[in-house]
């Protein structure tokens, strides 16, 4: 069912042209949808090669008035962006390295994907919006007083290589990117942070809560809150970072209402889900651990990965409170799928997977 969005407050016409790029991702066929829900007719889908299409072409499917193109291509090929990029007046761009683990290649498949995308829409001189998809994992805890609340305004880190995150390396560095790109080439855009993103079609459990290692669950969360944000509504928030006017050059965090806190999630899968063993780590014991790991891998000179240490540990597993106002105040955004329903959905589908 169409639901023409007025265009009185917005950046583009429903019949202007939308690239999205990662539509095939977990969250990019949601994004599709929105935005064929909303009335925007011309959507143009950036997939990889080896991309699985089917959940996009079942989306594609149920709107058959719309003129929705699939375009095969690699952002890594300037000529694949100079394509895409035509006549596109909103750019969303989910694309990212996300299963990279090494940073040459989350940089590469992170930031040189967005500069070669960045340098084909300077070329058509059409864009009206560009929005890039980062992450809560851009932020740093460190040096923060106890306990802390996270909104826009919290710093990112600036030393991102320390964490040995390749993928928290990667998004800093496109962040800054755009932000110094689109500056220069007065190019208007957003940034968008999601949380942790959660729903049917994805079964992992957020390293927040905690890690599995040889074969027990370390319970790591305690009593923190998750910032999970339901599929659905995440990809509202997206769409809606592209549309709104008078919000260019702003940063909004998206992360859903009334958090579950790490015990209560785990609790909820292991009843609705399945069961399995394990072990609460109080606080001070897993920063302990983690100081001790970093150290080691640091006497090792790296043969030991630094995968635990104290920055990763501020960022994840220090208790720490969650703001969504300025999505709500300067997008008129509301979680449509609430908490309790968007957990039930997402125990459902893993007690379907695992059966």
């Amino acid at each position: 069912m169409h639901t023409m969005t007025s265009t009185g407050n917005l950046t583009i016409e429903p019949d202007d042209l939308v690239l999205v790029t990662g539509a095939t991702g977990f969250i990019g066929a949601r994004v599709v949808e929105n935005l064929l829900t909303r009335g925007f007719r011309r959507v143009r889908c950036l997939v990889r090669p080896s991309s699985d299409r089917r959940p996009l072409e079942d989306v594609v499917a149920r709107f058959p008035q719309s003129r929705v193109t699939i375009a095969t291509g690699n952002l890594l090929a300037p000529t694949d962006c100079v394509e895409v990029a035509r006549d596109a007046a909103l750019v969303l761009h989910l694309a990212a390295g996300t299963g990279h683990k090494s940073f040459p290649d989350a940089f590469i498949n992170s930031v040189v994907t967005t500069r070669n995308l960045l340098d084909a829409i300077v070329t058509h001189k059409c864009l009206k919006r560009f929005v890039t998809v980062s992450s809560f994992a851009v932020y740093s805890n460190t040096g923060t007083r106890w306990p802390h609340s996270l909104d826009e305004s919290s710093p990112v880190d600036a030393r991102p290589h320390l964490r040995g995150e390749a993928y928290c390396f990667a998004k800093v560095k496109q962040e800054q990117l755009v932000a110094d790109y689109c500056s220069r080439h007065q190019l208007p855009y957003v940034i968008v942070r999601p949380g942790y993103v959660y729903g049917p079609g994805k079964q992992a459990i957020s390293d927040r809560i905690g890690i599995s290692t040889f074969g027990i669950f370390l319970h790591l969360g305690g009593s923190n809150s998750i910032p999970l944000t339901y599929v659905d509504n995440c990809a509202e928030a997206i769409v809606l970072a592209g549309l709104t006017a008078g919000v260019d050059g702003e940063v909004f965090n998206i992360v859903d209402d009334n958090l579950p806190s790490s015990r209560r999630f785990l609790r909820l899968y292991k009843r609705d889900v399945r069961r399995f063993a394990s072990i609460y780590v109080p606080h001070a014991v897993s920063y302990v651990l983690c100081y001790l790991w970093e150290r080691y891998s640091e006497r090792s000179q790296g043969q030991l990965p630094p995968a635990f240490n104290r920055r990763k540990w501020t960022a994840y597993w220090r208790k720490t409170r969650y703001s969504n106002e300025r999505l709500k105040t300067r997008l008129g955004w509301s979680p449509k799928v609430s908490t309790s329903e968007g957990l039930r959905r997402f125990f459902d589908a893993c007690k379907a997977a695992h059966a």
